[in-house]
């Protein structure tokens, strides 16, 4: 019960980060740009370097021990792309308009929101976005939280890596919803309702995965999990990071957190 408790609370404390750059966008004028994209290439860093050192081969002794060491490691693979292909098809099920992997700069974002007209097209750009992350959340919560239940040393970076990504998250959705209402407040509770998704997706995943755990179970969702991340750091962290600031910023950023997962997973030996 205590592993369930802390990863549920390692889930939610990710996703409500999303109230975090709510507030970022809301209360500053001047936000750093290159730190975002530093921290974003840092975040990329953490969950590629756990995903394919820690997370992969760990999901490959459990499906090993459960069959053997060839069919363990097919099942391994062919579970890690499985993972890429959910997380796939759920960004192109997201029109591209309202993608939360299309995110622009908070800054390019509020110039053109400021010259628009039509508030209703806002306020229906912003609930979109708010849906379309909230969808997007749900199993990046699943992959949080079972990161929790298994390995506590691997699962704290995992959540602080989706925090970090979910601040430009909240971003997208404050903005519009703010210039189309005027209204701080509604702004806040819609990003900070689209992070709730995380936790919401960990409950679902448990409830529905828990009578079925044992090794066999646990080692695919844990290589899903694992090509999850991966994709959400191709396919998104390191895009918004050059977006926010420069190429080289943001691949230092990634080395970093390759650095500092590899030296957090050393020491915890």
């Amino acid at each position: 019960m205590e592993n369930v408790l802390f990863a549920f609370s390692l889930t939610l404390m990710a996703g409500l980060a999303t109230g975090i750059g709510s507030l970022i966008a809301l209360l500053t004028k001047n936000q750093s740009k290159k730190f975002l994209s530093g921290s974003l290439g840092f975040s990329a860093g953490v969950m590629i370097y756990v995903s394919l050192v820690e997370i992969f081969p760990k999901a490959r002794i459990s499906l090993t021990e459960a069959t053997n060491s060839t069919t363990g490691y097919w099942i391994t693979v062919a579970s890690f792309f499985g993972g890429i292909a959910f997380i796939a098809i759920i960004d192109n099920l997201i029109p591209k308009s309202h993608n939360p992997h299309e995110i622009r700069s908070e800054g390019q974002t509020k110039e053109e929101f400021k010259d628009a007209q039509d508030k209703k097209k806002l306020l229906q750009m912003g609930l979109f976005t708010a849906l379309a992350i909230a969808i997007h959340n749900l199993p990046e919560g699943l992959a949080t939280f079972i990161s929790g239940l298994h390995d506590p040393k691997v699962a704290i970076p995992v959540a602080i890596a989706i925090a970090i990504h979910n601040i430009p998250e909240g971003i997208a959705v404050s903005v519009p919803i703010y210039y189309a209402t005027g209204s701080k407040k509604k702004a806040f509770l819609y990003s900070f309702l689209s992070g709730l998704a995380e936790p919401i997706g960990a409950i679902l995943g448990f409830t529905i995965l828990k009578p079925f755990i044992n090794d066999f179970t646990f080692g695919i969702v844990f290589a899903a999990v694992a090509g999850i991340m991966v994709f959400i750091s191709l396919d998104e962290l390191l895009p918004t990071a050059e977006e926010y600031g420069e190429h080289h910023l943001a691949v230092y950023g990634l080395i970093g957190g390759m650095a500092v997962m590899a030296l957090s997973l050393l020491l915890a030996l």
